[in-house]
């Protein structure tokens, strides 16, 4: 049986994965993947308000983490490659899920954010 591991845990090494799935540009690199490798600068122009030291440091950080794979081609001039690994394309299902989640709420989250201005607002009146 493996080990067991408990996101709860302040010492859990799944919190780093969770942090990795969390940080702000991971799922918009995941879904930009999903259907095909890409260029860096396909990815950059599909990716709209990421810069590109962020892009270079979260592509680098998912190919650390074994979730996207670089292939660099000797080619003139050369041309690199970004594609989901296996362990990547694993997690399209539940990102799929959150988007999706995301996409169909957003009235409802709008919603609420102006319930709670109107009534901070309120308050401090």
């Amino acid at each position: 049986m493996g080990k067991a591991y408990d996101v709860m845990a302040a010492t859990c090494p799944s919190r780093t994965v969770l942090h990795r799935i969390g940080a702000r540009w991971t799922v918009f690199v995941v879904n930009a993947l999903a259907d095909s490798p890409r260029r860096f600068t396909d990815l950059k122009a599909h990716i709209q308000g990421i810069t590109p030291k962020v892009l270079t440091e979260t592509l680098r950080s998912l190919e650390a983490d074994g979730l996207i794979s670089r292939h660099e081609y000797a080619e003139n001039p050369p041309r690199v490659e970004y594609d989901l690994t296996p362990l990547g394309r694993s997690l399209l299902v539940p990102l799929s899920a959150v988007r999706l989640w995301a996409e169909q709420h957003v009235p409802d989250i709008e919603a609420a954010r102006a319930r709670h201005e109107d009534r901070t607002h309120a308050a401090t009146v």
